[in-house]
């Protein structure tokens, strides 16, 4: 019997087209147009080809914030994802103490990027700040407005104070699903607990692990509001991101052309990475399975 061929079910995606479209693809093909052309003034282009991704490919400014933003993301990474396991390994597992838990290390994320930023800005002013202060009559000379190392400390604090939690949470998350006849079998051959987090908890994690560096890396790589607010980029160009030189680029100096190339590299780069590390980290995950 031939089975009847009914299009009409297309209809049914048209609106998750018509809306993909409209956030994504029409905003992008703008960026695109951009990245090709240039302009004089009124409203004039002219096409240009790839001489804006030649220019931003062989920029040194932009080899210096890419470089500097693979230092961020690395550092980022190698502190939140160790201390997130952690700390979730030594959660309570069940009773009131892990729900207490739980509600604390979750508000940080509460907390909106604007705000985190505000709150490190105003907390590590040496005149009004807490931590600036306390510092200070400590004699320990901190002006993370002034000097580079401080600010990359202040950065990096401030993410990790605001973003481990995920990764907590995820991990935790993660142990929860063990079930409790792996630890009774592991009590049974008298394991240690370096044992029992190496053959147990870590292989069960590592689903939860990939996605939270995942994200963890995606976040970092693209991070904006929070350096902008407490150093706006310096000092100098000290923790000038790729995003914040990108914002610089488009709306303080209005190169709309160099700008839509550069947003374009960089969301390719974003992507190339993110695929990349899936993949690798798959496969790490195939072989330990």
């Amino acid at each position: 019997m031939k089975k009847t061929v009914n299009q009409k079910a297309w209809f049914l995606v048209l609106p998750v087209l018509l809306l993909v479209g409209f956030s994504a693809v029409i905003p992008l093909m703008t960026v695109v147009n951009y990245s090709v052309q240039d302009t004089f003034g009124n409203n004039q282009f002219f096409a240009v080809g790839l001489e804006w991704f030649e220019e931003i490919l062989h920029s040194e400014r932009i080899h210096d914030a890419l470089g500097r933003q693979v230092l961020f993301t690395s550092i980022i990474l190698a502190i939140e994802i160790p201390l997130g396991i952690f700390i979730a390994l030594h959660m309570p597992k069940k009773g009131f103490w892990a729900s207490a838990c739980l509600v604390l290390v979750a508000l940080p994320l509460l907390v909106p990027w604007n705000v985190v930023g505000t709150i490190w800005q105003i907390f590590g002013r040496t005149d009004i700040g807490l931590l600036g202060h306390t510092l200070a009559s400590f004699g320990v000379d901190y002006n993370y407005t002034q000097n580079v190392l401080d600010a990359w400390i202040t950065i990096i604090i401030m993410d990790v104070w605001h973003w481990t939690s995920l990764v907590v949470l995820l991990c935790y998350a993660g142990l929860q699903s063990i079930p409790s006849a792996y630890y009774q079998a592991a009590k049974i051959d008298q394991a240690s607990k370096w044992s029992i987090f190496r053959y147990i908890q870590l292989p069960k994690m590592m689903g939860v692990l990939l996605i939270a560096t995942l994200l963890r890396f995606m976040d970092s790589f693209m991070i904006y509001t929070e350096p902008m607010v407490v150093t706006g980029g310096g000092p100098g160009n000290a923790t000038t991101f790729l995003s914040i030189d990108l914002v610089k680029m488009a709306i303080g100096q209005f190169d709309l052309g160099p700008a839509a190339a550069f947003s374009l590299i960089y969301f390719l780069v974003i992507l190339l990475a993110s695929w990349a590390f899936f993949t690798i980290m798959t496969n790490i995950d195939k072989e330990e399975a």
